[in-house]
């Protein structure tokens, strides 16, 4: 049996390590694709960013980082790196899934909030798949609860 996945949610991407490049690329998204900013995007020490709204029913997550981030749990384990999220209806039952079919995977918790948890591994080209909780992330507009945030 395979993880059953509902959506993806949202792409992860490194825009520079600093404010002013998460700034110029939200400006890029803006007024060149026509995205708009989530404005309850979380405070996220260290990683000045913007989620970027796609349709309403997903995100582009611009991240100011480069290197490794203070959230990365060793080499290759950085939720910071560009990355897929997809979203699964049970993180629990998903673990138990990976843990069932052997996959080498790690898990990020509290860094966009203190109920997140999310799931990171690589595929076998070594793309950085992340997994959560549906319900638990910003991306699908119609899901949101009105929060403000801060970039």
């Amino acid at each position: 049996m395979a993880i059953k996945v509902l959506e993806l949610h949202h792409h992860g991407i490194r825009v520079g390590p600093t404010e002013a490049d998460a700034d110029r690329a939200r400006t890029f998204y803006q007024d060149v694709l026509g995205l708009s900013p989530d404005p309850g995007r979380p405070y996220i020490p260290t990683i000045p960013g913007y989620w970027m709204d796609v349709g309403g029913r997903a995100q582009i997550h611009l991240m100011g980082v480069n290197g490794q981030s203070k959230f990365a749990q060793g080499p290759g384990k950085d939720p910071a790196s560009p990355h897929v999220a997809l979203a699964v209806d049970d993180i629990q039952e998903a673990r138990r899934e990976l843990d069932r079919l052997g996959v080498s995977y790690w898990v990020s918790e509290g860094v966009v909030g203190p109920q997140s948890q999310q799931i990171f591994m690589h595929d076998p080209a070594g793309n950085m798949i992340e997994l959560h909780e549906a319900g638990t992330c910003r991306c699908n507009a119609s899901a949101r609860a009105d929060v403000s945030g801060m970039r």
